[in-house]
């Protein structure tokens, strides 16, 4: 998980034949390093047809998620362990290198009251047994701490920390986003100190989910921040611009973020890019 890569949500959110061949052709026309594609429908993906695209082009892959209701870790572990089992599964098949996200819930579960201890227990029991599926499969496994208004459970790279820490797992690191560490962490950039022994792998989000380099994430404190822990991770640049309506509703997209693909790849990646390179990360 090295080198710069986008989320496929930049070309499609619907990981089908079409939706597979338009984002890795996109993706290979900026010279991308790889791609994460998001596992909506895991059982529904055509494995081998993706894994032969990234292979003719040589772009590398790793997949995200968040749990749907009727698996959700917190509440419903054995539904959670099976959900993710075959996500793993696929993401082997398609020879990706990780399954990262929201793996510990949804995107837009809260139970209006802080977590229990029961629900964390019930997640490292989840993260523990997917965490060992996935060794078998030489996969790893990211938890991403997302912000307080899509999931209550993991909202700080201190959380994700100790449950990564709780779950205790070779193949089970951190993963962080600049677009939720701008609500929850207190200076985006302290989240990366705290993350610092287990951060694989970052979203690059601007704090609307547009076009980086035109809202308000430091971006120089972001990437002061990588370079200082000698972050050798991978560099994902994440915005919204397809979504379909499930997904909209999760993260609380309702107006257009940017105007449209070409604005976000044009304008945001390279802005991302020399920032990468003036602080020695690519």
């Amino acid at each position: 998980m090295e080198g710069f890569g986008v989320h496929t949500s930049m070309w499609t959110m619907n990981w089908d034949r079409a939706g597979a061949e338009k984002a890795i052709a996109g993706a290979v026309h900026y010279k991308m390093d790889f791609i994460e594609i998001a596992l909506l429908n895991a059982p529904a993906v055509d494995a081998k047809h993706t894994r032969d695209l990234l292979e003719k082009h040589k772009l590398r892959a790793v997949c995200s998620l968040g749990l749907p209701e009727h698996a959700w870790a917190s509440i419903r572990p054995d539904a959670a362990i099976e959900h993710l089992k075959v996500a793993i599964e696929k993401t082997a098949e398609m020879n990706a290198e990780a399954l990262s996200g929201v793996i510990f819930g949804g995107i837009g579960e809260r139970t209006g009251v802080p977590p229990t201890q029961g629900e964390y227990d019930n997640i490292a029991k989840v993260l523990d047994a997917a965490a060992k599926h996935a060794n078998k499969h030489g996969i790893q496994l990211g938890v991403e701490a997302v912000n307080r208004y899509e999931n209550h459970l993991i909202n700080s790279a201190q959380q994700a920390v100790d449950m990564v820490e709780r779950v205790g797992a070779d193949n089970i690191f951190v993963h962080l986003d600049t677009y939720h560490m701008n609500i929850e962490e207190k200076g985006a950039a302290n989240g990366i100190l705290i993350a610092r022994d287990y951060l694989k792998y970052i979203h690059l989000s601007e704090s609307d989910r547009g076009t980086p380099g035109y809202g308000n994430i430091p971006w120089d404190a972001i990437y002061a921040a990588l370079a200082a822990i000698g972050f050798k991770g991978g560099l994902a640049m994440e915005s919204f611009i397809n979504m379909p309506p499930e997904v909209a509703y999760g993260l609380a997209v309702w107006r257009p973020v940017a105007r449209d693909m070409e604005e976000v790849m044009d304008k945001g990646l390279p802005f991302l890019r020399n920032k990468a390179e003036q602080y020695g990360l690519i």
